[in-house]
């Protein structure tokens, strides 16, 4: 399989003043051109030009290689790349929606690895942008190859014709800006693009694909569907308020309704999953009624219809169901302890968590068979939403004990059939804010 890398850049004269952007695409086992792009965009800052040179190079791998294509970016922003990998928060507003785009993209590929360069080894990109800023200023327009049109009447306005695959190194002057030099710094994405600032998940923003790398083949998430290199993407909401959640009462497989402050959750959970970049393409549900109304609230805004999955519903509490934990610690004090120290201990008359465990899972693998590729909101409670979580991160049953989910919270996990899966977020509710 053909890898890729992504060298990019963008540079501001002035700060803000006339920006442009450069990206190329190159075969990683021979650094073959394969694909460069430029543009000025007229009047605007580094980091913007950055970002777009980002995307620009995103848009030209996808090209080039398609869906799923495996890719490693570089790039001499340390900004950019600390903040597409997810270890810093993005607090310019105008950088939130071209981190979107470019998160948009990453989804669609397997990007292995954000590694900050230093300039003078991202000299090619770098160059690109240098070329696209000087034919601007000229009123011409960059093309692939070296070469400069007239530039259409909007050239002013950023609006430049895009590259082609060439192949063929172009001259040009060294990139505007100051720059940070030193030794290069891979930047493994193991979390979440902070979803406090981008109001998103990163199901659909930062890749993943290096922590998969190093434990591939390990555990569970191998081998339940053919070779793919394209992500499932499993949204897991909890469901919102009830009556019985307030006053904190074991809620197993009663049919609790959510209170008003539940249904306003779950309108603020669908107001965010009908937004891009998240394009729901499943909504499956416990069958559970306070799960449903959740679902139903998503699926109104999403325009997406509602499969009701069995296996989804919350754990058979037994005899404790409707009573809260201090009741219980009262009532059945050995069968509690003993409850909490093993999974494998049910409730009187109730299920374990190993037993919920088991259909849990078969839900999972019917998910991620049924519907590769695709993105997919599983609505469902807490202790099917741990055990997904649990699954995913191959912890032991006894994590559940260590775990906290808010009601109305969303976490992703992504399956890959040649890798395990991974968790990108986990219990975050930013839409309740």
């Amino acid at each position: 399989m053909t890898s890729y890398v992504i060298e990019a850049d963008g540079g501001s004269r002035g700060n803000p003043g006339p920006a442009g952007y450069g990206a190329v695409v190159k075969d990683a086992s021979d650094g073959q051109v394969l694909a460069e792009a430029a543009e000025a965009i007229g009047v605007t800052t580094n980091n913007v030009a950055e970002y777009r040179g980002l995307i620009a190079g995103l848009r030209a791998v996808l090209d080039v290689g398609g869906d799923g294509a495996q890719v490693a970016v570089r790039m001499d922003s340390k900004l950019v790349v600390e903040q597409m990998a997810g270890r810093w928060k993005i607090k310019n507003e105008g950088l939130r929606p071209l981190a979107a785009e470019a998160g948009s993209l990453v989804r669609r590929l397997r990007v292995t690895e954000w590694t900050w360069i230093p300039r003078e080894r991202n000299s090619h990109a770098d160059r690109l942008a240098n070329e696209a800023m000087d034919a601007a200023a000229k009123g011409l327009t960059w093309k692939a190859g070296g070469t400069t049109t007239p530039a259409a009447p909007d050239a002013s306005e950023g609006q430049a014709s895009g590259s082609k695959p060439s192949g063929t190194k172009a001259s040009g002057t060294k990139a505007s800006g100051t720059k940070a030099s030193g030794t290069a710094t891979s930047v493994q994405q193991t979390d979440l693009l902070d979803a406090g600032d981008m109001s998103e998940l990163s199901a659909p923003t930062a890749s993943v694909a290096s922590a998969q790398a190093r434990v591939t083949g390990q555990g569970k998430g191998t081998g339940w569907a053919p070779p793919t290199r394209v992500a499932t993407s499993l949204l897991l909401l909890r469901h919102g308020e009830t009556e019985l959640s307030l006053e904190r009462r074991f809620s197993g497989r009663g049919e609790a309704e959510l209170t008003a402050n539940g249904l306003a959750q779950a309108s603020a959970a669908a107001a965010r999953l009908a937004r891009d970049p998240y394009r729901l393409d499943v909504i499956v549900t416990s069958p559970l009624k306070r799960a449903r109304q959740t679902a139903e609230a998503v699926a109104e805004q999403a325009g997406v219809e509602v499969e009701v999955f069995d296996d989804l519903r919350e754990a058979d509490f037994g005899a404790w169901e409707g009573h809260t934990f201090t009741e219980v610690q009262r009532r059945w004090p050995a069968e509690l302890t003993a409850w909490l120290s093993d999974p494998d201990v049910a409730p009187p008359g109730g299920e374990s968590f190993a037993e919920t465990g088991r259909r849990v899972q078969a839900a999972r693998e019917h998910l991620v068979e049924r519907y590769a590729g695709k993105t997919v909101l599983a609505v469902s409670h807490v202790t099917p939403i741990k055990l997904l979580l649990r699954d995913a991160l191959l912890a032991p049953l006894q994590s559940l004990y260590r775990m906290h989910l808010d009601l109305a919270c969303l976490s992703l996990i992504e399956y890959y059939a040649d890798g395990p899966a991974v968790v990108k977020s986990f219990n975050d509710t930013s839409h309740l804010r």
